[in-house]
C-alpha cells in the first residue's frame, strides 16, 4: 500500500466525516438543549433524501431540493416536538419509546409513498467531475460535502458564540432552570433547536443520497453512526461533534478498507474506549 492509498482513504474518511457532522451536530444540539435522545433522527435523514427526489422529479432542480427538503422535514420535526414530545415532559423512557415509534412510522410511511427500491440522487454535472491535486483525483462532490460541512459548522459557531440567540441557547444548555429565571424563553429555544436538528439531518439526507443512495433501512444504518459522533464528541458540543465526526468517518473508512471483516469493531471500539476513559465524551460536561 503506497502513500496514495493512505491519502485517498484519509480524504474519503474526512468527506464521510463531513456528512456525519451535518447529521450529528443537529442530534448533539437537540440533546444538549432539550435532553431528548431522538431516535427518529435517522428518519429525518431518510425523509430528506426522499423528499429531495420528489422535488427533483417535479422541478428538475437539485439545488432547489436542498432547502425545500430540509425545510419540509424541519416542519415535520417541529410538529413532532410541539404536539407529541413537549407534553411528555422530561421522562427519558417515554421520549425514547415515542421517538422509536416515530422512527418506525416514518420508515413505513416512506415505504408506502416511495416504494422499496434503492434510489439515488443525481448530483449536478458540475459536481460529477474530479480535480487533480498532487497526483490525486479528488471527486468534486466530496469536496462539496466538506465545504458544506465547514460552512454549516462555522455558521452555527458564529451564531452560538457571537449573537444574543446563541447566548440564550448556551445558557439553556448549561442550566435551563436558571435560564428561565433570567427571562429566557427556553420553550422557544427548544422549538428552534429541534427544528434546526431536523433541518440538518434532512440536509444530510439530500447530500448523502448521491453516494449512499436512498432506501428503506438507511435511517437505522445512519442512526448508530450519528450517535457514535455525539457520544465520542460529547453531548451538546459543536466542536465535539466535529471531532467525533472526523474520528468516526476515518475509523469507518479505514476499517472497511483494511479490515472489512472487523469493520464494526474498528468503528465502535474507539467509542467504547473513550466512554471508559471519559464517560461524558471528549468535550462533554459532567
Amino acid at each position: 500500500m503506497g502513500v496514495q492509498f493512505w491519502l485517498i482513504q484519509t480524504f474519503n474518511g474526512i468527506s464521510y466525516g463531513a456528512l456525519l457532522f451535518i447529521i450529528g451536530s443537529g442530534l448533539s444540539l437537540i440533546f444538549g438543549v432539550m435532553r431528548i435522545v431522538n431516535l427518529a433522527h435517522g428518519a429525518y435523514f431518510l425523509w430528506g433524501g426522499y423528499i429531495a427526489l420528489s422535488v427533483i422529479a417535479a422541478t428538475g432542480s437539485w439545488a432547489l431540493s436542498l432547502p425545500l427538503a430540509a425545510f419540509a422535514v424541519a416542519v415535520i420535526g417541529l410538529i413532532m416536538e410541539r404536539v407529541f414530545l413537549r407534553p411528555l415532559g422530561f421522562d427519558p423512557l417515554r421520549q425514547v419509546l415515542l421517538t422509536v415509534g416515530f422512527a418506525y412510522l416514518f420508515q413505513q410511511g416512506a415505504l408506502d409513498i416511495w416504494g422499496g427500491n434503492n434510489l439515488e440522487i443525481d448530483a449536478p454535472d458540475a459536481l460529477t467531475h474530479s480535480v487533480v491535486v498532487g497526483g490525486l483525483y479528488l471527486p468534486l462532490y466530496r469536496l462539496f460535502m466538506i465545504a458544506t460541512a465547514l460552512v454549516i459548522g462555522i455558521t452555527i459557531w458564529l451564531v452560538m458564540e457571537k449573537t444574543r440567540l446563541g447566548a440564550a441557547v448556551r445558557a439553556t444548555v448549561d442550566d435551563a432552570q436558571m435560564a428561565r429565571g433570567v427571562g429566557i424563553d427556553t420553550n422557544r429555544i427548544s422549538m428552534l433547536i429541534f427544528a434546526l436538528g431536523a433541518f440538518l439531518a434532512a440536509l444530510g439526507g439530500v447530500i448523502g443520497g448521491e453516494f449512499l443512495g436512498v432506501y428503506p433501512g438507511l435511517d437505522f444504518e445512519i442512526l448508530p453512526l450519528a450517535f457514535a459522533v455525539v457520544i465520542i464528541g460529547g453531548m451538546g458540543s459543536l466542536g465535539g461533534a466535529a471531532i467525533g465526526a472526523m474520528l468516526v468517518g476515518l475509523a469507518d473508512n479505514f476499517g472497511k478498507a483494511l479490515f472489512p471483516e472487523l469493520a464494526y469493531f474498528t468503528l465502535y471500539a474507539p467509542m467504547v474506549l473513550i466512554l471508559a476513559i471519559k464517560p461524558t465524551g471528549l468535550f462533554g460536561r459532567g
